[in-house]
């Protein structure tokens, strides 16, 4: 099957076929008002859902035709009346919603929601980069009903790299619920860290807005942050010690917000960015190599019967390890 369209600029009702298969034949014939254009700049305009860059790949891939011939230079000048044919191909994001068998552990559940102990080095949502064998993916593959709510009813993330508890929905209904709770704050996350530095008095209320860095898009910052928002953490210290010869602090996090880093960025602009964390600042010592954090206690209103619900997990062996080699001189509460 195929779909002969003209390939001049499209009107603005222009809607481009639904592809069933990935390799379902498109066929475009080049008008009128087109002279030496670009093949590449002709796909864009034909196929506007779809980005420059996955175009050139399907020219480069052998997946163009003109007139019949293969073409997989880019920079081809296409002529009046030439056939072009194509063969889209599925991208990885075709994979973000595939049901995949994904390791993580079930702390608890029931009909309204799963509480899950995320390991170190698992993506919870699937974005550039990471389109397969996320959180998102084994949810979908421990239950497809999952399809049927928005996300797979994941309410909120926590980085790659950083392990611990999360709460998912499993019906729209609760997904609402506890996203309302999100908003009024009354969802308890608290973390427990190891950062570098001792950390001066015993608590310490970060009130600081958050945005990306103008410099390092990858980064957020609380210094002349794009498009801040508030952002509130409760650090508490619980046990100053030295690992390696490196002063350093356990400390417990309590979220009051919820933005992207926000924990990892806030003690980095206290001075005491998370052991491991090279992003902001912190440094690889004892085998750390990652930031050293996790989500330790989670308490949430169960959405059918108003029940309080706290769940509690231990760090993972790498930052069990990294405590244990600290020598403490100030013992932990």
């Amino acid at each position: 099957m195929s779909f002969i369209i003209n390939a001049q600029d499209p009107p603005d009702d222009f809607e481009a076929p639904i592809l069933q298969t990935p390799c379902q034949s498109l066929r475009f014939v080049v008008g009128q008002n087109v002279w030496g254009e670009r093949l590449d700049k002709q796909l864009a305009v034909c196929l506007p859902e779809h980005s420059r860059g996955r175009l050139q790949g399907w020219i480069e891939q052998g997946h163009v035709r003109i007139n019949g011939q293969a073409q997989s230079k880019v920079r081809h000048k296409v002529s009046v009346g030439d056939v072009i044919e194509v063969e889209p191909q599925q991208g990885e994001d075709s994979l973000a919603y595939s049901p995949q068998a994904v390791d993580f552990e079930v702390v608890a559940q029931s009909d309204q929601w799963i509480v899950i102990n995320k390991p170190v080095g698992l993506v919870v949502h699937p974005g550039a980069g990471n389109w397969q064998g996320t959180l998102l993916n084994g949810l979908l593959f421990m239950d497809p009903s999952l399809t049927h709510v928005p996300r797979a009813g994941i309410v909120h993330r926590l980085d790659k790299d950083t392990s611990g508890l999360m709460v998912v929905a499993r019906t729209e209904t609760a997904q609402t619920h506890l996203v309302r709770q999100l908003q009024a704050r009354t969802v308890h996350r608290q973390y427990v860290a190891l950062c570098h530095g001792h950390l001066k008095g015993a608590a310490v209320l970060v009130d600081q807005a958050i945005g990306r860095d103008p410099r390092v898009p990858i980064k957020m910052s609380v210094t002349r942050p794009i498009a801040p928002k508030e952002a509130i953490t409760q650090v508490n210290r619980q046990r100053l010690g030295t690992l390696e010869d490196q002063a350093v602090s356990q400390v417990t996090c309590q979220l009051k917000t919820g933005r992207t880093h926000q924990i990892r960025v806030h003690l980095a602009s206290l001075g005491h960015p998370l052991v491991g964390d090279v992003l902001y600042g912190g440094r690889v010592i004892a085998g750390a190599n990652r930031q050293m954090l996790h989500a330790q206690t989670l308490r949430f209103e169960d959405p059918q019967t108003g029940e309080l619900l706290e769940f509690v997990s231990e760090p993972p062996p790498d930052m069990s390890d990294a405590l244990s080699h600290t020598n403490w001189v100030e013992p932990k509460p």
